[in-house]
C-alpha cells in the first residue's frame, strides 16, 4: 500500500526536495503541497493523507496550530513535524499539539524516510539530536517534581483565554482568529482540563490573576 503524503513548507524549493527525496521510494506518493498552515488544513480535509510532513514557522497559520486544527477536523492524518531549530519550545509544543515525530531540516533523507514509515505504522518518531533534548526535558520535569502532564497554556490557548473573559463568544473568537468554531471549544476545553477549572468564571478569575486582562475589561 502506498504511504499518501501531503507536504506543508512556506519554501517552494524546500518543497521541491522533499518531493524529489520521497518519491524516490516506491512506497510512499506526494498527494499535495501546501505553502501555509490554512492550505495544509484545507488540502488535508480534500485529499485525506497519510500524513502530512509539516514545516513548523509558516506565514499565517504555523505549523503548530495547523497540526492542533488537524487533530479536529482531519484526526486520521498524521504530522511529521520539520523544523531548521533545536528548540525545545517547539518540540514540546508540537508534540503537544499532536505531531507523532519531530524532526530537523538537516537530517539526513534517510531519517525522514524512517520517520514517515514508523509515524504510517502508528508509532512515535524523533530524531537524535531531537531525543536527547525531549530526555532533558524529562529529567527537569522529575527534578522539579512534576510531571510532563502538567502543562502549561500555548500561546494559543492564551490568546483564545483572553477573548473568553473579555467576554466574547466561540463563534467571535473563530472569526477573529480564522480558526473554527469547534477548535475554539476544544482550546476552552484543553484549557480547563490543565488548569483544573470548571467554569468559565474560573478563567476569568484566572487571566485576572495572571495579569492577561484587568478587571475592568469584563
Amino acid at each position: 500500500m502506498t504511504i499518501r503524503i501531503l507536504l506543508a513548507d512556506d519554501h517552494q524549493i524546500v518543497r521541491e526536495g522533499l518531493r524529489l527525496l520521497i518519491e524516490r521510494q516506491p512506497d510512499i506518493s506526494v498527494v499535495a503541497e501546501a505553502g501555509d498552515g490554512f492550505e495544509a488544513v484545507a488540502l488535508a480535509e480534500s485529499f485525506r493523507p497519510d500524513i502530512v510532513v509539516m514545516d513548523i514557522k509558516m506565514p499565517g497559520m504555523d505549523g503548530i496550530e495547523a497540526t492542533e486544527e488537524l487533530q479536529i477536523r482531519a484526526p486520521e492524518t498524521k504530522v511529521v513535524a520539520l523544523s531548521m531549530y533545536a528548540d525545545r519550545n517547539f518540540i514540546s509544543e508540537m508534540l503537544r499539539a499532536g505531531a507523532k515525530a519531530f524532526l530537523l531540516k538537516d537530517c539526513a533523507s534517510t531519517e525522514l524516510v524512517e520517520a514517515i514509515r514508523t509515524v504510517y505504522e502508528g508509532r512515535i518518531y524523533l530524531g537524535p539530536s531531537v531525543s536527547k533534548i525531549v530526555a532533558r526535558m524529562y529529567v527537569h520535569f522529575v527534578q522539579q517534581g512534576t510531571s510532563p502532564g502538567e502543562e502549561k497554556l500555548t500561546a494559543r490557548e492564551r490568546e483564545v483565554l483572553i477573548h473568553l473573559a473579555e467576554g466574547k463568544t466561540n463563534r467571535e473568537i473563530a472569526d477573529l482568529l480564522h480558526l473554527s468554531v469547534k477548535t475554539i471549544g476544544t482550546h476552552r476545553q484543553n484549557m480547563m482540563r490543565k488548569l483544573g477549572f470548571e467554569t468559565i468564571a474560573d478563567l476569568v478569575k484566572y487571566a485576572i490573576r495572571e495579569g492577561l486582562i484587568s478587571s475592568d475589561q469584563q
